[in-house]
């Protein structure tokens, strides 16, 4: 089994000196890495990774996941390469298809079926690895020549072939889930799964049995790559309670009413129960589905930090 991996996602910035309290605070708790997200009204992914990065030392930092259909190819070299040059190659980069139409629809880009988004997905990931290895802008070769300059390329030379930082990818359904599983460093398995008869981008949360079936898809696809790889899962909430069930029961009663209460205390993208507990959690649910990498939501991340800090330690 691969070594515990913890991330938390960055929802907002208040202020930047919250911001590097944050960060280091994570760091000091035992989180491998700080991630920002991809939505309109939300902070840029990339300056507040940059920022983390410089307020600490170890934390590694990623996009968790960006939506293709919102970056041209080459300006997204341009920034993977840029930061991860700035941060010292500790940058991690997610892609995902995209799941959230009005942001398409706000942003003038428009909405595409889900071929043409896993399409898409597969496109950037193929131009931006040619890109990284250096192919392309040969009308800058002169100037690059008589300044001594490198084309930009990023720092690491793990994912996408070898040619730049490690590649996440994330998803839910067969064909975003297959393509990690046949190109990513890490796959990271969202665990919601759309409502039927509801709107797109209505979606409940994943139990148990669906989340096992989806772990072994992604095992059974992957092949040989399998132990080389991150599987990572989000979790949704972290509760420390002493009283699991009753918690799971006000849960549902007010909040995931698609679950039952057995469900919400078996899912393993919700953490209920004691800081022993939620260790012992952790330690089954990676050698149950094969999560070995957790990413919490901001709100989580000094709830979760001491069984992290357990765990690290």
């Amino acid at each position: 089994m691969r070594d515990f991996r913890f991330g938390f996602s960055v929802l907002g910035i208040r202020s930047r000196k919250e911001l590097v309290e944050q960060c280091r605070a994570a760091e000091r708790y035992g989180f491998d890495i700080v991630l920002a997200a991809d939505h309109l009204g939300m902070p840029a992914p990339f300056p507040v990774l940059t920022a983390a990065a410089d307020a600490t030392t170890r934390l590694r930092v990623g996009t968790f996941v960006l939506n293709t259909a919102l970056w041209n190819p080459h300006v997204l070299a341009r920034e993977i390469a840029t930061v991860d040059r700035l941060t010292g190659g500790r940058l991690e980069v997610g892609l995902g298809a995209g799941y959230v139409r009005w942001e398409n629809e706000e942003a003038g880009i428009g909405w595409d079926r889900f071929t043409t988004r896993t399409d898409r997905l597969q496109a950037t990931i193929d131009e931006l690895s040619r890109l990284f290895g250096g192919q392309g802008y040969e009308q800058q070769r002169s100037l690059r020549e008589m300044l001594d300059l490198p084309i930009l390329a990023p720092l690491q030379s793990r994912g996408f072939g070898g040619l730049g930082p490690p590649l996440l990818v994330g998803g839910t359904g067969d064909t975003v889930l297959e393509l990690a599983a046949r190109q990513a460093d890490i796959v990271s398995i969202s665990g919601t799964h759309q409502i039927k008869g509801s709107p797109l981008g209505a979606v409940r949360l994943g139990t148990a049995r669906e989340t096992q079936e989806r772990a072994r898809f992604v095992r059974q696809a992957a092949g040989d790559r399998f132990p080389g790889m991150d599987l990572n899962t989000i979790v949704q909430l972290v509760l420390v309670t002493a009283d699991r069930r009753a918690a799971a029961e006000k849960l549902v009663s007010t909040q995931l009413r698609t679950l039952t209460v057995d469900e919400a205390l078996e899912t393993p993208h919700l953490l209920i129960g004691t800081e022993d507990q939620i260790a012992d959690q952790l330690h089954e649910r990676r050698e149950q589905y094969g999560f070995n990498y957790f990413t919490v939501q901001e709100p989580f991340m000094h709830a979760l930090g001491p069984v992290v800090e357990r765990l690290q330690g």
